[in-house]
């Protein structure tokens, strides 16, 4: 997601994550590192998806984490929260989180989250992680080839920064407005999906912006 889900007011989103899911009653675990574990958000996650059809649980990786492996193993769907991408995954790579999130994704679990739950999936991405005015981040998970740039319409900074850094030799990729996500199946994007009108994701190369058609959710 380029941004939104509980975090940002469309839960249509949300509803699409579970619909992806091979169970009825998915298993969705909450991964809040990228805001250090916001006792606050993870309220919010409890609430919102406490709504849905799924069994939501938390993982935290501050204090003293048990067996965060364990718990994204038994995930259907893992749900990363927006925040400090570069911080994020430095905490999860200390813990193990990496390896079990890739795990995860191979065995057919359902990953997403909007900003830096969808930065941490490509190869890079564009980050506010060392400050507002942006930076290159080369050093993802990598389940996804290329570069990532989310909230391309709802921060007036991201679309020049990052258009300009595919220009001069950053991994072209895809970007995403507020409220839109991108669908992959395995490596392969499989279709562009929006909450909102007008929203959508785009291809970026060192040619230009490509907008691609996105599905309206109802």
């Amino acid at each position: 997601m380029g941004g939104g889900g509980f975090m940002g007011g469309t839960p249509a989103l949300d509803e699409l994550v579970l619909s992806l899911s091979r169970r009825a009653r998915p298993r969705v675990c909450f991964l809040g590192t990228a805001t250090g574990d916001n006792a606050n958000l993870i309220v919010m996650f409890m609430e919102a998806f406490g709504r849905l059809d799924c069994e939501p649980v938390h993982l935290r990786l501050f204090g003293a984490p048990e067996r965060p492996a364990e718990e994204i193993a038994r995930a259907d769907v893992v749900y990363v929260g927006g925040g400090n991408t570069a911080n994020m995954l430095a905490v999860w790579r200390v813990h193990g989180v990496d390896r079990a999130l890739r795990e995860a994704w191979e065995r057919g679990a359902v990953l997403g989250g909007p900003s830096a739950g969808a930065n941490c999936w490509f190869a890079a991405s564009v980050t506010d992680s060392f400050g507002l005015q942006l930076d290159p981040l080369r050093d993802g998970l990598g389940l996804l080839v290329g570069s990532f740039c989310p909230h391309f319409d709802g921060e007036e900074r991201r679309r020049p920064v990052y258009t300009e850094l595919v220009r001069d030799g950053f991994p072209k990729g895809c970007a995403a407005d507020d409220h839109a996500a991108l669908v992959f199946e395995g490596p392969e994007l499989r279709e562009v999906v929006a909450a909102r009108e007008g929203a959508t994701a785009y291809r970026v190369t060192r040619a230009g912006v490509e907008p691609l058609e996105a599905r309206r959710l109802s």
